[in-house]
């Protein structure tokens, strides 16, 4: 039943789309861990979807496993083209912590991937855009 699942909430784990340099038309996203702990079986889907030019668009689903990912550490993603910072990007996050299975869906919506959302990242020592 419904009620005997737990309700975990994700603490602690972050996805940021950093630039590789600002008139580059590559950035990169990132799995970033501010756990005390490390997390197993990590897996990442990522998507893009909106629309352009009056059509639906969608990009190819691609998917990401990591077995580990230490403590206090970021693990790069993949590399994220700027022309599909105008649709809605979204990374969906499940792994295993401390005997339980988590997961968030992190949505970087239309037009938020921009320098003017820019945070320092910790652990990155960069500035992009974070979702925690």
């Amino acid at each position: 039943m419904k009620k005997d699942i737990p309700n975990l909430k994700v603490e602690d784990v972050a996805i940021a789309i950093v630039p590789r340099n600002i008139e580059d038309d590559l950035w990169d996203s990132y799995l970033i861990n501010f756990k005390k702990e490390e997390i197993r079986n990590v897996l990442i889907n990522s998507r893009g979807y909106g629309e352009k030019n009056g059509d639906q668009v969608k990009t190819t689903v691609l998917r990401h496993f990591f077995e580990l990912v230490q403590r206090e550490t970021v693990i790069q993603i993949e590399p994220i083209q700027t022309k599909l910072f105008s649709l809605t990007n979204e990374y969906w996050l499940s792994f295993s912590f401390d005997g339980n299975i988590y997961d968030k869906k992190y949505v970087f919506v239309r037009g938020s991937i921009d320098e003017s959302h820019f945070t320092k990242i910790p652990l990155l020592d960069r500035k992009g855009v974070m979702i925690r």
